[in-house]
């Protein structure tokens, strides 16, 4: 008789995204925590990702126009070249076949016979042809003669159909060589970002410059905060942005970038660095992005120029050394410095912490006696008179 045996249940684990199981608590060093994080944005602004498994790549035909102008040069220039090399070639052969078909070709010799083409005598010549047409050169040695009217419709067609080539490569080409991509890498960010004290409150701060004379026209600069992060009900969400305030609120953003500015991040109760410490920051994965916006003044098109600054860039009591001097009648920015930083007294906790101390630090003698009291327990003294000053001092000292 056989006896059933019972099979262990298998429970599965639910599979966690990457960066959840990535971000599970683990002791590694400084050296494995950077090698491990992956930035979202690379230091020359270029994102760092890629699209897989995308399905419906009909899409990108429906948009042919941007697909092109987003090709790498050395493949624009191939389908520039084999765009009108296939148009040539075709239009040609239908030259040739006309000929063929009428039978100019038997009667080469024939000088009674009235072609469709003159002195088109090969599929060469009709390619030839075709391309004095549509380029609309017109030697004069090959003319079409008015004896055939399916010639002088596939003339109207071709030259149609060429000017709409012309007009669709030309503009693709005009506005692939006009990107602002360019200019942006004339746009320079500090490879380091600070924080330290400025009047009185801890400060998140970047640098960003021009190289340039021409200015950038309506320059903005905004920043987010990558960092992923799991809600109260347990979903993890992987790369979470977080608006990061550089001035929004008072104009700040608002850049005349004709010489390198500072640009200051207040870190207060609405800040995500609010309950950040030194020590805290060394050891959390986290990015910033910052993005700065404008337009050319030589052509107008917008322009965008990226960075980013992970935790381990992040230098916490440093300021950067300044760059703009009073020379005999002008300015100088001195790009030397461009990145230099240097050290200042910082103090090494969270920005909360130090807005607490304050807070305590700025209570009268009163509150702070009745709070004490109040801990241990005892009855609040009454209200001091002449001469018990020296009383309740002495009380305050335990």
């Amino acid at each position: 008789m056989e006896q059933d045996v019972e099979s262990p249940a298998i429970i599965k684990k639910p599979k966690l995204p990457k960066q959840a199981r990535e971000d599970l608590p683990k002791q590694l060093s400084e050296k494995e925590r950077a090698k491990r994080f992956q930035r979202y944005v690379r230091k020359d602004g270029k994102c760092n990702v890629r699209h897989g498994n995308v399905r419906e790549t009909y899409r990108y035909l429906t948009d042919i126009f941007t697909t092109l102008v987003d090709l790498k040069w050395g493949l624009n220039l191939f389908i520039f070249v084999l765009v009108y090399t296939v148009t040539w070639l075709f239009f040609g052969f239908m030259w040739w076949l006309i000929a063929y078909l009428r039978g100019d070709l038997e009667h080469l010799s024939d000088n009674q016979w009235t072609p469709c083409v003159n002195n088109l005598n090969s599929f060469v010549s009709a390619f030839l042809f075709s391309i004095e047409t549509e380029t609309t050169i017109g030697y004069g040695y090959r003319v079409i003669t008015d004896k055939c009217p399916e010639g002088i419709l596939l003339l109207l067609i071709q030259s149609v159909l060429g000017s709409i080539v012309n007009a669709f490569m030309v503009g693709c080409m005009f506005v692939k060589i006009s990107q602002p991509k360019k200019r942006a890498e004339t746009l320079v960010f500090s490879t380091k970002a600070v924080i330290s004290m400025r009047d009185g409150r801890l400060c998140l701060m970047f640098r960003v410059g021009d190289l340039r004379n021409s200015h950038i026209v309506e320059a903005s600069i905004r920043a987010k905060l990558i960092k992923s992060k799991q809600t109260k009900e347990g979903e993890f969400i992987p790369l979470n942005q977080t608006d990061i305030n550089v001035g929004y609120n008072t104009g700040d953003d608002r850049l005349f970038l004709v010489s390198p500015l500072i640009i200051c991040h207040e870190i207060n109760q609405n800040s995500p660095f609010w309950e950040i410490s030194q020590a805290h920051l060394t050891r959390d994965d986290l990015e910033i992005v910052v993005i700065l916006e404008g337009m050319v003044e030589a052509t107008g098109m917008t322009c965008q120029a990226r960075s980013s600054y992970v935790s381990s860039e992040i230098k916490w009591g440093y300021r950067f050394t300044p760059v703009l001097t009073l020379e005999d009648g002008f300015y100088e920015v001195d790009y030397n410095s461009f990145h230099d930083i240097y050290e200042t007294n910082t103090p090494a906790c969270s920005a909360k912490e130090l807005a607490d101390m304050t807070n305590r630090a700025r209570l009268p003698l009163t509150w702070s006696l009745a709070s004490r009291l109040s801990q241990q327990g005892l009855p609040d003294q009454p209200t001091e008179k002449n001469g018990d000053v020296t009383n309740i001092e002495s009380e305050s000292k335990v």
